[in-house]
């Protein structure tokens, strides 16, 4: 199993289960994720989704070496709901989503927490959005999301830098709501959750569907852009570069590509 499910108090808790791999997520653990939320959104009986991670990752994004099969060979199958569907499953995700951020956090394990509606962190945890060191695009509708939760200056330097967010610098650009050591996390983000889950469950979605309604449109057209841009550089000579340096245990130069790249 890569994704654990428990249930209490209406608070369903997901956990992100590949700690040998830092929680990085491959098709089956998209999958997995992209079907829990579904399933939560329709369960009468769940209130509040709380989201987290197994041993000292949240989740280092996505599996490179998968992602570097699924770019060099086209017969590599794929998932059924993949990188794209778990984004779908967050945009129409109609109940509150608390992250709950363990560890490190890279890719979608940072761009997630622009789908939360609470998000909590681990003091030594980091977050990371490495689209420029991969030679890619944004991802997860972040290139409209993180302006909107944190201002352009802010995001521009969270995705253009590739550069690592500590858990401080988090809070005080607003991606999370609070910081709170190691040992403490989970309590609060749960306190939180329950706090949620003991509303109306129509009350919840209701109030969530009036707060997210006015975005649903400019979410999917930034997602369709972060995955045409996506598509076109992925597979290209910066990413393949990126992704060879990473099979490779080095740093990629970038300064050997072609011009314009």
């Amino acid at each position: 199993m890569t994704l654990q499910v428990s249930d209490d108090r209406r608070v369903r808790t997901l956990t992100l289960d590949r700690p040998e791999a830092l929680n990085a997520f491959n098709e089956e653990l998209y999958d997995a994720t992209a079907d829990a939320l579904l399933a939560a959104a329709e369960d009468p009986g769940i209130a509040v989704v709380l989201l987290t991670g197994a041993g000292r990752a949240f989740s280092a994004g996505t599996d490179l070496l998968e992602m570097h099969q699924l770019a060099t060979d086209p017969d590599v199958p794929r998932g059924k709901h993949g990188f794209i569907g778990l984004v779908d499953a967050l945009v129409d995700f109609p109940k509150p989503l608390v992250v709950a951020v363990n560890g490190l956090g890279l890719g979608i394990g940072a761009t997630i927490l622009g789908f939360a509606d609470l998000g909590f962190m681990a003091a030594e945890a980091r977050l990371k959005c490495p689209f420029t060191a991969l030679g890619v695009a944004p991802e997860a509708a972040s290139s409209y999301l993180f302006p909107a939760l944190v201002g352009r200056q802010h995001a521009a330097w969270a995705l253009l830098s590739s550069e690592w967010i500590g858990a401080e610098e988090a809070q005080r650009m607003g991606l999370v709501k609070e910081v709170c050591p190691a040992e403490e996390l989970m309590a609060t983000a749960r306190r939180h959750a329950e706090v949620l889950a003991a509303k109306p469950i129509s009350s919840l979605v209701a109030v969530k569907h009036t707060m997210t309604a006015p975005h649903r449109a400019a979410i999917r057209e930034a997602r369709d852009r972060e995955n045409a841009a996506f598509a076109e550089l992925m597979g290209g000579p910066a990413n393949l570069e990126a992704l060879a340096a990473f099979a490779e245990g080095r740093e990629p130069d970038f300064t050997r590509l072609p011009p314009g790249w």
